[in-house]
């Protein structure tokens, strides 16, 4: 199966949760046997060209390189929101162009709400023809829910009625890709009740992540590990800047007051993080690190704070599979078999969830026994290998 995948930009490293799920299914696809080209923006800090191949992949990385706050202006004067318009440079256009003459697709992907701006120019090349590749669009969040919510959470009033509009040109390129498409892909259940609501005629299904990193056979927490919590992901977007500032606040003179140290581990603007340091004596903020797992291995409790952004997290599986137990805000996450009270510790509000670590964080016997049943449930569930064969699978339907 030839399969035509249009990303936001080469997923290489894969230092978030985004580039993770599409390095992880462009993987997958190619092992189980598709024949894939990618395009996406290139990555300054990626070692890949333009025309790279891999075994079964080739990369079309334009020279655009990817810049976070590129036109963000501009987007607002567009009917494209920000995250799909910073994508839409000219030398992607073009560089799509060329590959929708060269033909013979089987399939094509949309690969989240960010190559949103490639739609039209797919529908152009293609019109009313019978035969054209099998459309599919794999979404990461369903997004006119996610946009809305993080849109009512903005205090400051001008910044709360600008994502407000970005959020509508958000919901309103959600739809017509799901309109568009032969298939949609949710990344959780919980996710495809919602794009079943608008669209129940439409052929969709659950694709979760699946996971590669370290899997530890065996993990006790000890009295003689560091009293640390740990905050993993990356902090650049303003949902999961705001999450991780809220639950700071509330908790660092909690942490502060009983000795016990919280560290936040991830990529984010040092304006940002400079400003946490100043208020804050229990937490410390590392930025970008060349690898998590000394800092995984050094923390008796990972936390997911997330107020804003709920859907599948990543960073989940990977404190499940190094044996952290897990302790978060009840609806931050989903499509994770995890229990409360049995494999996962959920609180109703940052203060709860803070109270919750700092009970548990001397109880070993409790940790480890969380962290234990964890793993049991998701051992045998997060295989990257079923989800290229389901996308495969998709392209070939009749």
């Amino acid at each position: 199966m030839r399969c035509l995948w249009l990303t936001l930009a080469d997923p290489e490293p894969q230092h978030n949760g985004q580039y993770v799920y599409s390095g992880g299914l462009i993987d997958a696809v190619a092992a189980a046997g598709g024949e894939v080209e990618v395009l996406g923006l290139r990555r300054p800090e990626s070692s890949r060209n333009n025309g790279a191949r891999d075994e079964h992949v080739v990369w079309w990385l334009p020279s655009d390189p990817l810049d976070p706050t590129q036109s963000r202006w501009g987007s607002l004067a567009s009917r494209l929101p920000h995250i799909a318009y910073r994508g839409r440079t000219a030398s992607m256009r073009r560089q799509l162009r060329d590959l929708l003459n060269k033909g013979n697709w089987d399939g094509i992907v949309f690969d989240g709400i960010s190559v949103g701006w490639a739609l039209e120019q797919v529908r152009e090349h293609y019109g009313s023809r019978t035969n054209r590749p099998r459309l599919i669009y794999v979404s990461h969040n369903h997004e006119e829910s996610l946009r809305a919510q993080v849109a009512e959470s903005q205090r400051p009033f001008l910044r709360r009625q600008a994502v407000r509009l970005d959020a509508a040109k958000v919901s309103r390129l959600e739809q017509e890709l799901v309109d568009a498409v032969d298939f949609v892909t949710a990344i959780t259940p919980e996710d495809l009740q919602l794009y079943r609501r608008r669209r129940n005629d439409k052929p969709m299904g659950v694709i979760t992540p699946g996971y590669r990193g370290r899997r530890l056979a065996e993990r006790r927490i000890a009295a003689d590990l560091p009293r640390r919590a740990v905050i993993v992901g990356s902090f650049d977007w303003i949902a999961k800047r705001m999450n991780l500032e809220e639950f700071v606040d509330v908790a660092d003179p909690l942490f502060a007051e009983q000795g016990v140290e919280l560290q936040a581990v991830g990529s984010a603007d040092e304006a940002f993080l400079e400003q946490l340091r100043r208020r804050t004596n229990a937490t410390a903020f590392t930025g970008t690190v060349p690898d998590l797992l000394p800092y995984l291995d050094q923390a008796r409790i990972a936390i997911v704070p997330e107020r804003n952004g709920g859907g599948f997290k990543l960073k989940v599986l990977e404190y499940v599979f190094n044996r952290i137990p897990v302790f978060a805000l009840s609806g931050s996450f989903a499509g994770v078999p995890l229990i409360h009270n049995d494999s996962v510790m959920l609180f109703p509000d940052h203060r709860a969830l803070a109270h919750g670590v700092l009970e548990a964080i001397d109880d070993v016997e409790r940790l480890n026994r969380l962290q234990e049943r964890a793993y049991l449930a998701c051992r045998d569930r997060f295989e990257w290998a079923s989800r290229g064969r389901q996308i495969l699978s998709v392209i070939t339907a009749p």
